[in-house]
């Protein structure tokens, strides 16, 4: 099971199997059920998790209380649901939320440094990790403000490749911020472009 995350941690750095045994002993293992909240607004986040199965939904909740999902997480990705409140200890303005069963492997801001001082490799990786954030979120926003539905909706589809089939499409309709009548016509006027 832990073969998958350890994977992911390759992937931007190498750590010795002692490295890799304090990673997963400061980790614990988590099944949540489908609509199970990981975060809600006010509170502040406390964990980094890791996607081994199903997926998680970021969203916010405008003053209108319409919902707008800012990320999905699903098999191989990390996610704390609100990085700034992670990283600060304020308080979330945003929603984590399973869309489906999931399993996760969570670790708690005291492990993780914990961590960077017995595995100081991990502090790179996390490094990594948050930048990768960042540029994930910055090259989202530049997305809304200059693509039309259509673009955005074919970066979801790149970002998250298969995530279409296995999601209710009005949270990919709030994703590239449309309504969910709107995001129907998208699909029907592509799939024609493409027949």
């Amino acid at each position: 099971m832990y073969e998958a995350v350890i994977k992911n941690i390759r992937r931007h750095i190498e750590p010795t199997r002692e490295e890799a045994e304090i990673f997963l002993s400061l980790a614990v293992a988590k099944t949540v059920k489908r609509k199970a909240f990981l975060l809600t607004e006010g509170e502040r986040a406390r964990y980094q998790f890791f996607v081994l199965d199903g997926c998680l939904r970021t969203y916010t909740i405008d003053s209108d209380g319409k919902e707008h999902v800012l990320m999905f997480a699903p098999e191989d990705w990390w996610c704390s649901g609100d990085l700034y409140s992670f990283l600060s200890g304020q308080k979330s303005v945003n929603m984590l939320e399973a869309l489906m069963p999931s399993t996760l492997l969570q670790i708690n801001k005291d492990n993780l440094d914990i961590l960077f001082r017995q595995a100081p490799k991990f502090e790179r990786f996390f490094r990594i990790l948050f930048q990768n954030a960042f540029v994930f979120h910055q090259n989202r926003i530049n997305a809304n403000l200059s693509q039309p539905a259509e673009g955005r909706y074919e970066l979801f589809m790149k970002t998250y490749p298969g995530l279409d089939n296995r999601i209710p499409q009005k949270y990919i309709a709030s994703y590239i911020g449309v309504t969910p009548e709107f995001f129907s016509q998208v699909k029907t006027n592509m799939f024609r472009k493409k027949s």
